[in-house]
This record gives C-alpha cells, structure tokens and sequence, in this order.
C-alpha cells in the first residue's frame, strides 16, 4: 500500500466516524475543470499585464479603470465551457448523503452548485450573479457573456443603461456579513473540516479556518500550506484524486 493510499484510508475512516462534515476550498478544486488559479506556476500571478492582477481586480481600479477591467474579467474570469469535476461531484454526492453540512468556498464560478450542492458560502462572491450599478437590476451569467461576445467593454444594463458590476468581491471591499457568519457558524458545529485546493493565503477568507475547534482537521493540497502542522491529516495530492476515493 503507497503512502497516499494509506492516507486516503485514514481520510475515509475519519469521514466514515463523522456526522458534520464542513469543506473550506479554494483554486486547487476548480483547476482539474479548466479554471486558472492565481498562484500556482502557471496562476494567474506568474503571467505578464498591462498591470497586476490583484490591482485589476481591485475596487479602486474598477472605479477608474473600468474597460481595463472588464477586458481582464472577460479573458481571465469569464471561463466558458466549464463543467464540475469529480471534486464538486464528490461533496454533492457527500451532502445529498447527509453528512456533509456544507461547503465554503473562495471560487466564484458556481461550480458546487453546478454540480448540485445546496448549502455553500461563497466567500468571494460568484460570477453567476451581477447587478447595475444605477438600478439594481440583476442579470445573470448569460447576460454578460453575451456582452462579451459582443464586444461590449463595459456590459450595459438594458433597463436603464447603467454600467453592471459583477457580484464578486474585489480586493478592498469586505466579505458579504451574511455569508461569513454563515460560514463561520459551519465551522464551528462542524466535527470535521477538510480544507482543500487552498494555499490559506487570502485573508479574511483563510482566517475562518481558526473557528474550527474539533480533531480532524484534513488539509488536502497539492503544495506544502503554512496550516499543515495543524493538521490532523496532511494529504499533498490533487482533491479530485483523493475525494475520488473516498465512499460517501
């Protein structure tokens, strides 16, 4: 038996004794369906803009510099085409089973709930849901990737004319509250936590690890995080490779 088989049999015995699973993941979940993480070789931080990628998703660049934005949302974060891998098919199949409670999420590209889970906070809000700016009228996914295809730099709404803003939470704007303490009172009735596809870099978000208070933390990733030696299990492998494995 490999060492990661060993480990994958002590993350399903910890899981098989459990009976409030919570899952806290990040980038690493969504990279095996084909959507770019921000820190990885290849991430979106190691390539070459007119300017950083974390100014370009800030508030203060988004007011200022609004097709500039729009022109890297559409290419870096408007991912067509994609589709849940075994990973969100997993923690759906986990939570229809009942023990998983729910998951939090750093992603904002709708994927749990594509594949069919209910109960997610999406810390950083999600590309599914978008709204003016002048009026408030929503629009959905389809709208603004019809606006791109159309070669709007700035997606319009159609009621009023006013510029729309995706709702996802920008470098200098703050966690929606109604998510966090959603997220927060997961954690802290949960008996297990698997963290998972997450360098536990981008605060507040990695923060909210800490209202765990059980013994079997799991962290699942594929690179060494400065939480490993909190760990109850450590597994440095892909999470699809590893939930894959795992009976729900």
């Amino acid at each position: 038996m490999s060492e990661l088989d060993e480990e994958i049999a002590k993350l399903q015995e910890m899981y098989d004794s459990s009976e409030n699973v919570v899952f806290f993941g990040g980038a690493g979940v969504s990279t095996e369906s084909g959507v770019p993480d921000f820190r990885s070789e290849d991430g979106l931080y190691h390539q070459k803009f007119d300017y950083p990628p974390e100014t370009m998703l800030s508030h203060s660049f988004f007011m200022t510099h609004r097709e500039e934005f729009y022109k890297f949302y559409y290419e870096k974060l408007l991912v067509e085409g994609i589709e849940p891998n075994t990973a969100h098919k997993k923690l759906a199949e986990m939570e229809e089973k009942g023990k998983l409670k729910a998951i939090v999420t750093q992603n904002i590209d709708g994927l749990h709930q594509k594949a069919g889970s209910k109960a997610v906070y999406e810390l950083h809000g999600t590309v599914m849901r978008n709204y003016c700016m002048e009026c408030g009228k929503a629009f959905d996914l389809d709208y603004m990737l019809k606006a791109k295809h159309d070669g709007d730099k700035i997606p319009k709404c159609d009621a009023c004319g006013g510029d729309i803003k995706p709702d996802v939470v920008l470098y200098e704007e703050g966690l929606d509250t109604a998510t966090v303490e959603g997220a927060v009172r997961a954690i802290e009735k949960a008996d297990m936590l698997i963290i998972g596809g997450t360098s536990l870099v981008v605060y507040p978000a990695a923060g909210l690890i800490d209202y765990y208070r059980g013994n079997k933390l799991v962290l699942i990733n594929r690179d060494v995080t400065a939480a490993d030696r909190r760990a109850n299990l450590v597994i440095h492998a892909k999470i699809g490779e590893v939930l894959s494995q795992i009976k729900a």
